[in-house]
């Protein structure tokens, strides 16, 4: 059986439909159309890319906390309460 990490799972896919612009000052900008909100600026676009990952996460654990409404990206569906299996005793 394969391990999933879920958030580190949810992170790479979200990621992975980031869009980034150049802009006219030479800078980057980066954002995630699922994810409203999540967006990043940065002189360089491997800055970019580690600025909207780190303001992914931040918004994710955010969203947890608050309880609110996250995008399903994937099939992965951060907004389902845990199933907790019995413990053996």
């Amino acid at each position: 059986m394969a391990v999933r990490f879920i958030l580190s799972d949810y992170v790479e896919l979200a990621i992975a439909q980031a869009v980034y612009d150049k802009l006219e000052d030479g800078t980057f900008v980066g954002k995630i159309p699922a994810c409203k909100g999540v967006i990043a600026f940065a002189d360089t676009l491997r800055g970019c890319e580690n600025e909207l990952r780190s303001t992914l996460e931040d918004w994710i654990l955010v969203g947890l906390k608050l309880k609110h409404s996250l995008p399903v990206i994937d099939n992965i569906d951060l907004n389902q309460e845990p199933t907790l299996e019995p413990m053996d005793t």
